[in-house]
C-alpha cells in the first residue's frame, strides 16, 4: 500500500495542478495497482492522499484542488470496477459526489474556524507573498496601524508606509521593519513608537513558507512596564541600603565640622578669610542635601492624605518659579485647571514632585542659548483619574535617555544627584499614580502625572 499510495499522491497531484479536464493521461500508470483494490479502498486511499496533499495549500487552493480531485476519484473508482464488470456510475457518482462535498464543506468549516482564531489573536499577523504583497492580514495589524484590514491587502510595504492614515510614529516604525526584517532578514526586532509603546515584531522566513514572510507583531508595553518596575524596586532596594548604612555616618561628622566653622567664622573674618568660611559652610549644606535626597529616595514616608483644590497647588507652583524663570530667560505660565477638581495627596509630597519637575524644566531651557523658553502647567479630569501636565519647550531628550530617567543616580546634569526624579516616581507610585514622559529631541518634553481622584 506505500508504493501505490506514494504512486497515486504523485499522479493526483500532478493532476489537480495541470489545469486539465481529461485525467485518463495520468491514470495509466496507476491501472495495473488499481485493478488490485476494491473502490472502497479507493475511496480511502483517496482521502490519505488528499490530506497529505492540502497540508501546505491556502484556502483558496484548496477548495480548486478538491473539485478537480472528484473528478479524478471517479474515474479511479470506476476504474477499479471494471474487474467486476458492474455498471453503476450513477449511484457512484452520487455516493462520491456527497463524500467529496461532505469532507468540502469540513475544510471549509476547519479553515473558518482557523482564520477566525488568526483574526482574534491578540498580536497583529501579517503574510507577504514572494513579491512583497500582503496577503493576509488579521484585525489587530490593523488596529495597530490605525488603516482598515482589507484596504491593506494586496499592497507592498512599501505602499502601506505611503498610505497617509498612517501616523507619523507608525510610519517610522515600518521603515525600520522593512530595513531590518525585509532587507536584513533579521528574526526580531523591538521597535518604540511616539506614544512609547514597545512591540515586539517577529518575522519567519522558513522554506515551509513557499518563499512567504510571517510577520507577528505583538504589543508588550504592559510587560515592560513591569519589567521596568521591578528593575526600579531593584534599585531602590540597593540605595535603601546604602543609604542605611552610610547616611548617619556621614552626617555626623558634617554636623561637628558646621559647628567648628561657625565658631572660627569671627577669627576668619578678622583675617579677611570670611568667604573661605561661607563656601566650607554653603558645601557642607550641598552634602546635606544630598543625604537627604538619599534618604527619601530609600525609604520615603508614606503619604498623608488630604482633599485639595488641584488649580490652587498649581497656582502655588507657578508663583514659586516666576520671578526665576523670568530670570533665566524663560516663562511659566498657568494652563487649564478646573477650579472644582479636588483630589486626596498628601500635598508636601506632591508639591515636592512638581517642584523638582519645573525646576529642571527651567535649568533645561535656560542652558539652550538663544532660545526663549516656555513651561506650562495644566489639569484636566479623565474619568476617575486627574492628569498633571508639565510640558516645555526645550531641547528634549532621545530614547536611551527617556528609557533611564527615573533610575537612581542617572543624570544629565554635571552636579546633579541623578536622585530626584527617581523620588519622584516613588511618590506617585505610592499615591497609587504613574508617571509618564513623552520628549522629542528639539521638540520638548511632556511630563504627565496621573493621580486617583479618591
Amino acid at each position: 500500500m506505500p508504493d501505490i499510495q506514494s504512486s497515486y499522491l504523485q499522479v493526483l497531484r500532478d493532476f489537480v495542478r495541470s489545469g486539465s479536464e481529461d485525467c485518463r493521461p495520468y491514470m495509466d500508470g496507476l491501472k495495473p495497482e488499481l485493478h488490485s483494490l476494491l473502490p472502497e479502498d479507493v475511496i480511502t486511499l483517496h482521502e490519505k492522499c488528499m490530506l497529505r496533499l492540502l497540508e501546505d495549500v491556502n484556502s483558496t487552493d484548496a477548495d480548486l484542488y478538491y473539485k478537480r480531485s472528484f473528478l479524478f476519484l471517479t474515474e479511479m473508482v470506476l476504474l477499479s470496477r471494471e474487474r467486476e464488470n458492474v455498471d453503476r456510475r450513477d449511484i457512484l457518482i452520487a455516493h462520491l459526489k456527497d463524500k467529496i462535498l461532505s469532507n468540502s464543506n469540513s475544510f471549509r468549516t476547519m479553515s473558518s474556524k482557523y482564520e477566525n482564531v488568526l483574526q482574534h489573536m491578540d498580536s497583529g499577523i501579517a503574510l507577504f507573498d514572494p513579491e512583497g504583497f500582503l496577503s493576509f492580514a488579521n484585525v489587530k495589524l490593523g488596529q495597530f496601524l490605525g488603516l482598515p484590514r482589507k484596504s491593506m491587502i494586496g499592497k507592498t510595504l512599501y505602499e502601506l508606509i505611503r498610505m497617509r492614515k498612517i501616523s507619523k510614529g507608525m510610519r517610522r516604525l515600518l521603515i525600520k521593519l522593512h530595513r531590518e526584517m525585509f532587507l536584513y532578514r533579521l528574526p526580531f526586532q523591538e521597535v518604540i513608537d511616539e506614544k512609547g509603546q514597545h512591540f515586539l515584531v517577529t518575522a519567519k522566513y522558513d522554506e515551509e513558507l513557499d518563499g512567504d514572510i510571517l510577520i507577528s507583531v505583538k504589543d508588550v508595553t504592559d510587560f515592560k512596564r513591569i519589567e521596568q518596575s521591578a528593575y526600579y524596586n531593584d534599585k531602590l532596594a540597593m540605595l535603601g541600603k546604602i543609604a542605611a548604612s552610610i547616611a548617619h555616618e556621614i552626617r555626623n561628622p558634617l554636623t561637628s565640622i558646621r559647628g567648628f566653622i561657625q565658631l572660627l567664622q569671627p577669627e576668619l573674618h578678622k583675617l579677611g578669610k570670611q568667604d573661605y568660611a561661607e563656601i566650607i559652610l554653603s558645601e557642607i549644606d550641598r552634602a546635606n542635601d544630598i543625604i537627604f535626597e538619599f534618604l527619601n529616595s530609600s525609604k520615603p514616608t508614606a503619604p498623608v492624605k488630604e482633599k485639595i483644590q488641584i488649580s490652587s497647588l498649581i497656582k502655588e507652583i507657578v508663583l514659586l518659579f516666576q520671578s526665576e524663570a523670568l530670570l533665566k530667560g524663560c516663562d511659566i505660565q498657568l494652563g487649564d485647571s478646573d477650579p472644582n477638581l479636588y483630589v486626596w495627596v498628601d500635598v508636601k509630597q506632591i508639591k515636592q514632585v512638581l517642584l523638582n519637575i519645573v525646576k529642571n524644566a527651567i535649568e533645561v531651557i535656560s542652558g539652550v542659548p538663544g532660545s526663549y523658553g516656555l513651561i506650562r502647567i495644566r489639569t484636566m479630569q479623565v474619568e476617575n483619574q486627574v492628569w498633571i501636565y508639565v510640558e516645555d519647550n526645550g531641547a528634549g531628550m532621545d530614547q536611551k535617555t527617556l528609557s533611564k530617567l527615573f533610575d537612581p543616580f542617572f543624570t544629565t546634569k554635571q552636579d546633579g544627584t541623578g536622585l530626584g526624579l527617581s523620588v519622584c516616581y516613588r511618590i506617585i507610585k505610592n499615591h497609587g499614580g504613574v508617571i509618564h514622559v513623552e520628549s522629542e529631541v528639539g521638540e520638548g518634553t511632556s511630563f504627565r502625572i496621573q493621580l486617583p481622584l479618591n
